[in-house]
C-alpha cells in the first residue's frame, strides 16, 4: 500500500510542479505527517524531492526529473475501461475518439490484462439519463467547447428562466454535466457562476484571452456549488402515518417526496413516517395521492389544506351529477 503512494505522489508531482503537503494529503486521503515521512522515504530512495518553506511553498521534483514508472495494475486498468456516458461524449463530439483511444489502448495492453480489460467493459455500463428527464437541446455546447479550449473570452446571450435574454460577457473555464444537463462555467464581472447551456441563445467568441483565476479547480468549485445549492434549497417537513403495505412505494409516487426516517408498525397495521418536500403545495399533493391509506399528522395546517382540498373534490364532483 505504501509503496502504491510513494509513486502516487511521484507521479502527482510530474504533472502538477508544485503541491503542497496539505494538497498530497487530501488527495491521498493520509494526515500531513504522512506525507513529511513519505517525503523522506523518496529521498532516501533517491528521488529528488525539493521542500520549498514559506508562503507559496510546497514541494516539486528537482529540475526536469521524470519517472518511467507507469505500470498500471489490474483494477486500474479495468477503472480505465469500464464504459463512459456515450450521450456525454457524443454531445463533445468525441465518441469517435473515445472509442478509438480504446482500441489502442487494448492493443498496447499486455495479453494478461486484456481479458480483464473486456471483462469491465462488458459488464458496467453507466446511463446518465432520467426516466423521465426530457433532452435538452444543446446547439451552442461545441462553441463554448471551441472557446474553453482556446482559452478565448465569449459574449453570450443568457434566458434566466422566464425573464428576457442577457448579455454577458465571460471568460469560459469549464463544462460541467450535472446527469445529462451540461452547464458552463464562467467568471462573469470577476465572480465564478454556472450557466445552463440549453439557456445559452447565442455565443461570439473574441480575440481576447480568457482570463482565468489562479489555482481555479473546476472540480472544486463544482463541489462547493452544488453543496451551497442543495443547502439553500427550499424545505417543507410533514409527518404522516401510512398503511404497512404502501410503504415500498411511497419512494416512487413523488419526485419531490424524500423519506427521512420511518417509525415501526404499530397493532393496526400502520406506520409513521417523516417526510421532505421542497413546499407545502407539493406536500398536500403527494398525500391526496394515497387517498385513505395516508393520514397527514404534522403540521397541522398541512392536515387542514388536504382535509379543504379533499372536500372540494368531492363537491366538484357532486355537483357534475
Amino acid at each position: 500500500m505504501r509503496a502504491d503512494r510513494l509513486f502516487s505522489i511521484v507521479l502527482l508531482l510530474q504533472s502538477h510542479r508544485h503541491l503542497t503537503s496539505r494538497d498530497l494529503a487530501g488527495r491521498l486521503e493520509v494526515s500531513a505527517r504522512t506525507i513529511h515521512r513519505d517525503m523522506e522515504a523518496l529521498s532516501g530512495a533517491g528521488i529528488p524531492v525539493v521542500a520549498e518553506r514559506g508562503t507559496g511553498g510546497g514541494w516539486s521534483l528537482l529540475g526536469e526529473y521524470r519517472t518511467n514508472l507507469t505500470g498500471l495494475n489490474e483494477a486500474e486498468i479495468q477503472s480505465l475501461f469500464v464504459i463512459k456516458p456515450s450521450r456525454l461524449l457524443a454531445d463533445l463530439n468525441l465518441e469517435k475518439a473515445a472509442e478509438g483511444a480504446f482500441l489502442k489502448l487494448l492493443a498496447a495492453l499486455p495479453t494478461v490484462f486484456r481479458r480483464g480489460a473486456e471483462y469491465a467493459r462488458q459488464r458496467i455500463y453507466v446511463d446518465v439519463t432520467g426516466w423521465n428527464r426530457a433532452e435538452e437541446s444543446v446547439p451552442l455546447l461545441h462553441r463554448l467547447q471551441e472557446a474553453i479550449w482556446q482559452e478565448r473570452r465569449v459574449r453570450m446571450s443568457y434566458a434566466r428562466g422566464e425573464c428576457e435574454a442577457v448579455e454577458r460577457l465571460a471568460d469560459p473555464l469549464g463544462l460541467v454535466a450535472k446527469g445529462s444537463v451540461w452547464y458552463l462555467v464562467a467568471a462573469v464581472d470577476g465572480e465564478v457562476r454556472s450557466y445552463r447551456v440549453s439557456r445559452v441563445e447565442r455565443v461570439e467568441m473574441l480575440d481576447e484571452p480568457c482570463r482565468r483565476p489562479p489555482d481555479f479547480d473546476l472540480a472544486a468549485f463544482w463541489e462547493r456549488s452544488a453543496a451551497e445549492y442543495r443547502a439553500h434549497l427550499p424545505s417543507y417537513r410533514a409527518r404522516v402515518r401510512v398503511r404497512q403495505e404502501i410503504v415500498a412505494r411511497m419512494p416512487y409516487a413523488g419526485r419531490f417526496a424524500r423519506i427521512e426516517r420511518t417509525g415501526e408498525v404499530d397493532a393496526n397495521g400502520w406506520v409513521e413516517v417523516w417526510l421532505r418536500f421542497d413546499v407545502e403545495e407539493m406536500a398536500c399533493e403527494y398525500a391526496l395521492s394515497f387517498g385513505t391509506q395516508l393520514e397527514v399528522l404534522e403540521p397541522a395546517a398541512l392536515r387542514e389544506k388536504v382535509l379543504a382540498a379533499a372536500r372540494s373534490v368531492v363537491d366538484f364532483y357532486a355537483r357534475s351529477f
